[in-house]
């Protein structure tokens, strides 16, 4: 599993004083205001930054990190990206996971026989959809529904599936 998670990655700079502008990559970038530490990956190290400030403009999150007074000491961070760790990650509620956990997970049908690997999640805003890579070398766009979806083990490392008629061609 996982040990730590993205949040955002930092698009631009904000003025004179270090304030960055983050793009969020969370469900909920209202969740910048209860954070009060984020890992900044510069591509060679992760180091934590405290969180001073956060402001909302438009899509994006502005945020100032404490020790980081001016233009000069953040613009070498554009384009990075922010982490938290899984423990300072946002609650789930039953049945939710993160897209983290869940790539890589070996695929069962209803019976428990392997069948693929979950591939990626595409985010769709109706429900999720997994991109499951299948044994045969086909690809199954599943829906992310409880019809489909009848069992997720994370510790385990497997989804169990349904695959309803339809949705994949026989070969």
């Amino acid at each position: 599993m996982e040990k730590f998670f993205q949040v955002g990655i930092i698009t631009s700079t904000h003025g004179l004083g270090g304030e960055v502008k983050v793009f969020p990559t969370t469900d909920d970038p209202k969740r910048f205001r209860r954070l009060k530490e984020v890992l900044l990956d510069t591509g060679r190290e992760r180091m934590p930054l405290e969180i001073q400030g956060v402001k909302f403009f438009k899509q994006f999150v502005i945020l100032k990190f404490k020790g980081l007074d001016s233009i000069n000491d953040v613009e070498r961070y554009r384009k990075c990206s922010l982490f938290v760790a899984r423990e300072n990650a946002v609650r789930l509620e039953r049945d939710e996971y993160f897209i983290a956990d869940l790539e890589g997970l070996q695929v069962r049908d209803e019976d428990g026989t392997p069948i693929g690997v979950l591939k990626s999640v595409m985010e769709t805003g109706a429900n999720d959809v997994y991109v499951i890579d299948l044994s045969d070398g086909r690809e199954l766009l599943l829906p992310a529904i409880k019809q489909c979806v009848l069992e997720v083990d994370v510790e385990k490392g497997f989804i169990r599936i349904l695959i309803l008629k339809g949705l994949l061609d026989e070969p």
